[in-house]
């Protein structure tokens, strides 16, 4: 499975694309740990002080949040999910 990452959260990678070993049948917090274990200088951009997603971070699973429309953390992954995040962006 791959994570997408974009501006800043691209750049603090050092890549677009994070591959990780969840695989079908794992859940979405699998995903999420393996790419914070891949690339641990995202967590004080992603996380607060209390370990959970800023309200800033959206969060998608196919263009939708887990934690909106699916169960979070819980979320089992199904093949071919894309898995992104996204920080705010601004422009015009």
């Amino acid at each position: 499975m791959e994570w997408r990452l974009f501006a800043n959260l691209a750049e603090t990678a050092g890549t677009k694309r994070v591959a990780v070993e969840a695989e079908p049948g794992d859940t979405f917090r699998d995903a999420f740990e393996q790419l914070l274990d891949a690339h641990p200088e995202l967590e004080d951009e992603i996380l607060d002080e209390d370990g959970d997603i800023r309200d800033h971070i959206r969060v998608l699973r196919n263009d939708s949040n887990p934690f909106v429309v699916d169960d979070g953390y819980d979320t089992v992954l199904e093949e071919g999910d894309d898995l992104a995040l996204f920080p705010p962006v601004s422009g015009g």
